[in-house]
């Protein structure tokens, strides 16, 4: 190693600037990244949901849906429905809508001197209170509207924009709301859809990383001056971080990956960790630069690489290691969150060992810090003074210790049993944002905003076939988590009421024939647009489309009706395709779950092992998991406790809890091996390793927890709850590290930590 230390030195300038300049290339490229904040995307595109979901838009044309509603005590008001006219009339004139759907566009089947006549379902406004109410019967006896574009109490109204598949949100969001502006009424109009959630998450993924870096970056460095109270102690990690940032953040355009919402915590992560290996280096030059001696500047910097490339790198390696157990997530954003963090940890762990040496050989030697020339207690800072009084404790109550963290580690595990599963865009906001109380009003009073999706197919005009997809329609809207559903085999029967309503045999049912039911649409195509069922039907009629709108936000409810929907179609040689976002969302949950055992195990295991190669011993990794085990524990106990949900974002918790949470004991393994090899007694060894390592590992994860707690002011709820959670496991790890390992070191004697004398005995 003092080879390498001296090649540093020699080089140190070629060090230097290499960082530089690949820092610069780099950060060339972030102008170039694109957002994606289309929940499909997130999942493999091998993945079923996600072909069928865009077999089915291929089949009848885009299904994404823009709602803009209107909210008022009576819809049915003359100038309110006015003003929902000019609305669907602007509204169709949009480039990008393929159909629009609203009281004026969808249609009434009736029949007038035993003809079949298809008009508006509002054809005329009423003028007055008898024509008002004969207009309110007509639109209950509607199937296809009532409940669907207008609640069942009158007092909200929908204007819905089917969206063509090639249209993009940002291009169509701003068009509506122009023509709200261009339309203005007494009644409150609200816009809902995924394609206005989306667009609120792109905005918010843009307000948050303007924000988080800047703000992190700013808090660290005044963590940086409390900690070191030098301008070297600070300057320097935070340039590792800085460096690492834009490094990975280059990454993504350069790699041709897209930036999602769970990409935010990207900077956050570096900024919390990147800059612990460059503050064990500024810890460990304080040290040795308070002892008495001449060593010159350069004999500083490689006495610092020597005494601590191997921790360091060992904990590098350990956290790099946890980001890339985020790869046993099927979420694309997670695992590519796990590979660009990972790369941006081996770059700061680079520059930490390279380029601050480097650095710190050309500085002139700064002032020795007081708290670590003095040894009297009464004179050291609150810190110092905190880590003689875990060392003292330790020493007194180790059996205790272990005790009361077993407890502890029992009663917050209690939690687990109700931490629940939530991957709804919706929650990603406050429930009184715009977008969660216009999704909650479409859940209530319209059907529902998310839509599983059954595509049938063969002769759809064979009543078999026919009859097959009313009962399975009835069938699942049954269900209680079902709003409405729509088919064509519902306007087959709305047509049969119409031109049977003098309560003969086919009143409200499917023909038998297949001659009748073709019939019926011929019937149709002579007053009304064929188009009107281009939605449900191919014109070939040979397939058709069965939607049903989930009337609830909750996941469990949604896996529900999943579940029971894909037992009902099982085996069914007419069905298909499964699909819609419904189903999607449902997927993202199993792949959460999934996601998340797959990494912790992988997290776990991985770690374990890499202590056991440093260490030469499986004792290591035994005594290293079990602070990881009791910080599990505690998380996911929390997680239930305070009711946060398991998703997108805290399923990633584990992974980078495990890969940043070990460096601590690693670091306090490393020195208390040390030391027992100076030949200090257990005791006097736990407290000379708690007030010397002791002090860069209480810096490194308050680092950790300053840094993550720049997440508590995102945009979106998970992150902000990512960022709680990151906070709580991490000074679990903290205690662990500082209390739990050194009272096992006490109680088990681990051989592996044994001055070699020992072992010849």
């Amino acid at each position: 190693m003092k080879t390498i230390a001296d090649t540093i030195m020699k080089y140190r300038w070629f060090v230097i600037s290499g960082f530089i300049v690949v820092t610069l290339l780099f950060a060339r490229q972030i102008p170039k990244a694109k957002i994606d904040s289309d929940m499909k995307s997130q999942l493999p595109a091998d993945m079923i949901s996600r072909i069928n979901t865009n077999k089915i838009d291929e089949l009848f044309g885009g299904t994404d849906m823009l709602m803009l509603l209107v909210k008022t005590d009576d819809v049915l008001k003359p100038e309110t429905l006015k003003r929902i006219q000019q609305f669907s009339k602007k509204m169709n004139r949009i480039k990008g809508v393929d159909k629009v759907l609203s009281l004026f566009d969808l249609k009434n089947i009736k029949t007038e001197t035993g003809a079949m006549i298809v008009s508006p379902a509002v054809e005329k406004i009423p003028v007055n209170k008898q024509q008002q109410e004969l207009l309110r019967r007509e639109i209950r006896g509607n199937d296809i509207v009532y409940g669907t574009v207008v609640s069942h109490d009158f007092t909200i109204a929908a204007v819905i924009a089917v969206l063509k598949t090639a249209t993009l949100d940002e291009d169509i969001i701003p068009e509506v709301e122009k023509l709200v502006e261009q339309v203005p009424g007494n009644e409150q109009v609200l816009l809902g859809g995924l394609p206005m959630v989306r667009v609120e998450i792109s905005q918010n993924i843009k307000t948050d990383i303007r924000r988080l870096m800047p703000f992190g970056l700013l808090i660290m460095l005044l963590f940086l001056y409390l900690c070191f109270k030098q301008l070297r102690g600070v300057l320097l990690p935070s340039a590792v971080v800085m460096m690492s940032v834009l490094f990975s953040m280059g990454l993504i355009p350069l790699i041709g990956w897209k930036i999602h919402i769970i990409t935010i915590i990207l900077p956050v992560i570096l900024i919390a960790v990147a800059n612990d290996y460059g503050i064990h280096l500024i810890a460990k030059y304080q040290e040795l630069n308070a002892m008495v001696n001449n060593d010159s500047r350069k004999q500083l910097a490689k006495k610092i690489f020597v005494s601590l490339n191997r921790p360091v790198l060992l904990t590098g390696l350990t956290t790099m290691a946890g980001m890339l157990c985020l790869l046993g997530h099927e979420l694309i954003p997670a695992a590519q969150l796990g590979i660009l963090a990972a790369f941006g940890i081996i770059f700061a762990l680079a520059a930490s060992l390279l380029f601050i040496p480097a650095v710190i050989s050309l500085l002139p030697q700064a002032k020795p810090i007081a708290a670590v020339t003095t040894d009297l207690k009464h004179q050291l800072p609150v810190l110092e003074r905190l880590l003689h009084f875990f060392g003292e404790v330790v020493s007194e109550k180790p059996k205790t210790i272990v005790v009361a963290a077993l407890v502890f580690m029992a009663l917050a595990s209690i939690g687990i049993f109700f931490v629940v599963i939530d991957t709804n865009p919706n929650s990603y906001f406050a429930d009184d944002h715009p977008v969660v109380v216009t999704s909650d009003l479409i859940d209530q009073h319209l059907g529902g905003s998310q839509n599983v999706a059954i595509v049938f197919q063969g002769d759809i005009k064979d009543p078999r076939i026919m009859k097959k997809i009313d009962r399975m329609e009835h069938e699942i809207a049954a269900f209680e988590e079902v709003g409405n559903t729509t088919s064509v085999a519902r306007i087959v029967r709305q047509m049969s009421r119409a031109l049977n309503d003098s309560g003969e045999v086919w009143y409200d049912k499917i023909p038998d024939s297949r001659n009748a039911v073709a019939q019926y649409f011929e019937l149709y195509s002579m007053s009304g647009d064929p188009e009107d069922f281009e939605k449900l039907v191919d014109f070939p009629y040979q397939h058709a489309l069965l939607s049903a709108r989930i009337n609830s936000t909750s996941t469990s409810k949604l896996n529900s009706v999943v579940s029971r929907v894909t037992g009902i179609i099982e085996d069914d040689p007419d069905v298909a395709l499964l699909g819609g976002f419904g189903v999607v969302l449902s997927d993202l949950a199993r792949l959460v779950v999934k996601g998340q055992l797959i990494s912790l195990f992988l997290a776990t295991f991985i770690v374990a092992v890499l202590l056991m190669v440093l260490f030469r011993s499986i004792t290591a990794g035994i005594i290293s998991a079990i602070p990881l085990a009791i910080s599990i524990a505690i998380l996911f106990g929390l997680m239930g406790i305070f009711r946060i949900e398991l998703n997108v974002a805290t399923a990633m918790l584990s992974s980078i809890m495990i890969g940043v949470g070990i460096d601590y004991t690693i670091h306090f393994l490393w020195r208390y091996r040390e030391e027992r090899h100076q030949g200090l007694e257990y005791s006097a060894a736990v407290k000379k390793t708690l007030t010397t390592t002791g002090r860069g590992i209480m810096f490194n994860a308050f680092s950790v927890i300053i840094g993550f707690l720049v997440l508590l002011i995102s945009s979106f709820l998970p992150v902000r709850f990512f960022g709680f959670l990151v906070i709580v496991s991490i000074f679990s790890c903290l205690i662990g590290a500082l209390v739990l390992v050194p009272a096992l070191c006490i109680i088990l004697k681990p051989k592996f930590l044994e001055p070699v004398k020992l072992f010849e005995r």
